[in-house]
C-alpha cells in the first residue's frame, strides 16, 4: 500500500486535508446575511449574535424585535435566559473552588451536603463532584424536571428530599442521560462550600471579574429599570405566541442565568484564554478547564451529524459538551425554555467562539447559523446551512406532527362515575396531584405547579388524557387510573401522548402517583 493510500485509510491525514488556507477568516456581511436568512426561515422575532474571533471581539449585534407585539429591538445588551449554558457557569465555579483549595473534583458530594442521598446507597455514598456535572448519575433523561419545570415553588431542601425518591434508569456511570438536577445539587456545593448561595457567588466572583455588568443569576435580579430584555415565543398552528417564563430561575446552576451578546463574548474570550480574564487576571486556571473540556463520558454521534459534520465522536465534560467538528475540537452548549434558545460554540484550537441568543424555541436556526460562521472561519466548503438544515428541520418536525395526536380506540370501554376518579394523588417526589370533578368535568392540580393544570378526557376504561389549560406546553399526556375492589383510585400512571414533540422535562412518567390516604382521625 502506498503512503499516502495507508494515510488516508487510517485518518491521519485528516488535519492535512482540514486546515484551512491562509486566507481563511470570518466575513461579517456573510454572517449578518445568514442572521437575517434564518430568521426568516425559521420564524424568529428577535435574535443576537456576538463572536469572537482569534480571542478578539469581533462582532455583537442584535436583529428583530424583543417582543412580536411590541416596538423595541434586539441589540447587544438585550437579555435572554441562556437556560443550560449555565451549567458552564457552575462547573466554572466550582473550578474557582477548587483551584482555592476548598474542594476537589474528586470530593463525595456528601462531604459537602450531609443529607444528600438517590434512591441507590451505594451511589449516594460514591457520587463525586465529578459525577454531578457530566451527567452519568444513572438516573433517566430529565428525571424530577417536574420539581423545577415549568415554575415551581419547591425549595432546595425539598428539592433534595425528593431527589431521594428518583428510580435509577441505568447503572451508576456507565451511560450518558441529561440531567437537570444534578447541577442544581452542584450550585448548593458552591453555596455549601463558599459561605454565599449560588447566584451571589455567580454575580459577585463571576460576573463582576468577567465585568459581565448586565447578566444575573435569575430573571427576578434584573432590575426594574433596565426593560430590556426578550420574552419567548411558541410557534403553533402557524400563529407565533409571546410567551413570559422567568428565565427557568428555578432551575438555579442548571438553567438561571440572564445574559447577552456583549456580556457573553467575554465569557468566551475567557474560556478561549484558559481561564485567563480580558483584564488579564485569572478566573480559574488552565489546568482546571482542562478537566472542564475532557470528556468525562461519551455518545455515539448521530447519524445526520457524522454526514454534516464529518463527527465521529462526541462526549460531556463538565458543564461542556465536546465533540469533532470537521476535523476540529468543537466545544459548546444549547439551551431551551419554552419560547426561546440559546447556543455556545467554540474551536479552541482557533480561538473562536460563537455566542448566538433568540426568542423563538427553533434551536436548529442556531446551528445553521454557527455553521456559517465556522465554514468562513476554518475555510470549509461553501454550503448553504440555513436552508440546508431548515429544509431538513421541516421535514422532520413535519413527519413528527403527522404521527402526533390521540391514540385511536376502536371500541373505548366506559368509564366509572366521575366521582370514583376524585381525591388526592402523591408522587414520592414531586409531592400532590389532585383529581377533582368541576362542572361534570374532572380537573387536574399540580399543586407545585401554576402551569399544570387541566382537565381530563376520556379515552377508555380508566384511562383519560390531559389537557393543559395552557396548550402551548404541546405536553398532553395520557393518565391510566388503577382501581381498587372499592372502585376507587388505587394509583395512577402518566406517559407523553406526542413523546417526540413534549419536552422531556415533563417527565410525568417518572411520578408513580399513589392514592394519598388521609390521616385517621383522632
Amino acid at each position: 500500500m502506498k503512503i499516502k493510500q495507508w494515510l488516508i485509510t487510517t485518518g491521519l491525514v485528516a488535519a492535512s486535508i482540514l486546515t484551512p488556507p491562509a486566507s481563511a477568516a470570518l466575513n461579517l456581511q456573510d454572517v449578518e446575511s445568514a442572521v437575517e436568512e434564518a430568521m426568516k426561515r425559521f420564524n424568529i422575532p428577535g435574535l443576537a449574535i456576538g463572536i469572537v474571533e482569534d480571542g478578539k471581539v469581533v462582532m455583537t449585534k442584535g436583529f428583530g424585535v424583543t417582543h412580536l407585539h411590541k416596538p423595541a429591538n434586539v441589540n447587544a445588551d438585550t437579555l435572554f435566559g441562556i437556560a443550560s449554558n449555565t451549567k458552564a457557569f457552575t462547573a466554572a465555579a466550582l473550578a474557582m473552588l477548587v483551584d482555592q483549595g476548598k474542594l476537589s473534583w474528586d470530593d463525595k458530594v456528601v462531604q459537602h451536603i450531609p443529607e444528600f442521598k438517590l434512591y441507590d446507597s451505594y451511589v449516594t455514598r460514591e457520587m463525586t463532584i465529578r459525577d454531578l456535572l457530566s451527567h452519568r448519575s444513572g438516573l433517566g433523561l430529565g428525571a424530577g424536571d417536574l420539581m423545577i419545570w415549568p415554575d415551581t415553588d419547591k425549595t432546595m431542601p425539598e428539592l433534595l428530599a425528593g431527589i431521594s425518591h428518583l428510580k435509577p434508569d441505568s447503572s451508576f456511570r456507565s451511560q450518558y442521560a441529561y440531567n437537570n438536577l444534578m447541577f442544581v445539587v452542584a450550585g448548593e456545593v458552591v453555596s455549601r462550600v463558599s459561605g454565599k448561595n449560588w447566584r451571589d457567588f455567580v454575580e459577585q466572583e463571576m460576573f463582576n471579574k468577567l465585568e459581565m455588568d448586565d447578566s444575573k443569576a435569575g430573571f427576578s435580579r434584573i432590575p426594574s429599570d433596565n426593560t430590556n430584555w426578550a420574552t419567548g415565543h411558541i410557534p403553533m398552528s402557524g400563529k407565533l405566541t409571546p410567551f413570559f417564563v422567568n428565565y427557568l430561575e428555578d432551575f438555579r446552576g442548571a438553567g438561571a442565568i440572564a445574559s447577552n451578546v456583549d456580556d457573553m463574548t467575554k465569557w468566551l474570550q475567557t474560556q478561549l484564554a484558559g481561564g485567563q480574564l480580558p483584564s488579564g487576571e485569572q478566573l480559574f486556571s488552565a489546568a482546571q478547564q482542562v478537566q472542564m473540556w475532557h470528556p468525562h463520558i461519551t455518545r455515539i454521534p448521530a447519524k445526520k451529524a457524522a454526514s454534516f459534520y464529518h463527527q465521529q465522536f462526541r462526549g460531556y465534560g463538565l458543564g461542556w459538551a465536546i465533540e469533532d467538528y470537521f476535523g476540529y475540537k468543537k466545544v459548546g452548549h444549547g439551551g431551551g425554555i419554552l419560547g426561546m434558545v440559546s447556543q455556545v460554540a467554540m474551536i479552541p484550537e482557533k480561538k473562536l467562539g460563537v455566542v448566538v441568543l433568540s426568542n423563538q424555541q427553533k434551536y436548529a436556526a442556531l446551528s445553521a447559523i454557527i455553521n456559517e460562521v465556522f465554514e468562513d472561519a476554518l475555510g470549509l466548503e461553501d454550503k448553504d446551512w440555513v436552508n440546508l438544515i431548515a429544509d431538513d428541520y421541516f421535514k422532520a418536525q413535519q413527519e413528527k406532527y403527522v404521527k402526533a395526536g390521540i391514540a385511536k380506540v376502536t371500541a373505548p370501554q366506559p368509564s366509572l362515575p366521575l366521582q370514583n376518579y376524585t381525591g388526592t394523588l402523591v408522587s414520592s417526589w414531586y409531592g400532590d396531584v389532585i383529581i377533582e370533578q368541576l362542572d361534570n368535568v374532572l380537573r387536574i392540580d399540580f399543586t407545585h405547579t401554576k402551569r399544570l393544570k387541566g382537565k381530563l378526557e376520556h379515552l377508555s376504561g380508566n384511562t383519560f388524557v390531559v389537557r393543559w389549560d395552557e396548550p402551548l406546553l404541546e405536553a398532553d399526556a395520557y393518565i391510566n387510573f388503577t382501581i381498587n375492589k372499592s372502585q376507587r383510585v388505587e394509583s395512577a400512571e402518566m406517559e407523553f401522548v406526542n413523546p417526540q414533540i413534549t419536552d422531556f422535562s415533563f417527565d410525568f412518567h417518572n411520578l408513580e402517583l399513589k392514592a394519598k390516604v388521609a390521616p385517621a382521625a383522632h
